[in-house]
């Protein structure tokens, strides 16, 4: 996929601020409005631009923990990752499922309102999950970085 510099310019301003609006964003990027649509346009239909969503700050909504639940599976089962991924889904407190290649099969990032709330979910819901072989839980302390942005 093919982007140019004004695809770029446009796409880095998008990032630094998404409910821009198509003529600010045109003009920070240098170009005319109904380039910039047009262009906006191209990027969605070529999938480079998938959308825009609200980000949540999920601790000013009350969520104070959150876990990193690693899980290995048992793949002696044909239908492992299916089912349990199924499930998990399920799980409202499961903001972020994973696959990986390795020792680790899949990774569930879960938030919970305080160490109470997780220990709930986790004994009720993630210990109910099928075909589980280990599971390592990481508490979350901070975040050092974190970039939704692409070096454009």
């Amino acid at each position: 996929m093919q982007i140019d510099d004004t695809d770029r310019r446009i796409l880095r301003q998008l990032m630094a601020e998404p409910d821009v609006s198509t003529p600010d964003l045109a003009a920070r990027a240098g170009v005319t409005t109904a380039t910039c649509w047009r262009r906006l346009e191209k990027l969605r239909e070529r999938g480079v631009l998938k959308g825009q969503q609200a980000v949540l700050d999920w601790r000013a909504l009350g969520f104070e923990v959150e876990v990193s639940l690693r899980l290995t599976l048992d793949k002696t089962q044909p239908r492992a990752f299916e089912e349990l991924i199924a499930e998990a889904r399920q799980i409202p407190e499961v903001i972020e499922i994973q696959t990986f290649l390795g020792q680790v099969d899949l990774r569930l990032n879960l938030v919970a309102r305080d160490m109470a709330h997780y220990q709930q979910v986790y004994r009720e819901r993630i210990l109910g999950l099928p075909h589980i072989a280990d599971i390592e839980a990481l508490m979350h302390v901070s975040v050092i970085k974190s970039a939704e942005g692409l070096p454009l």
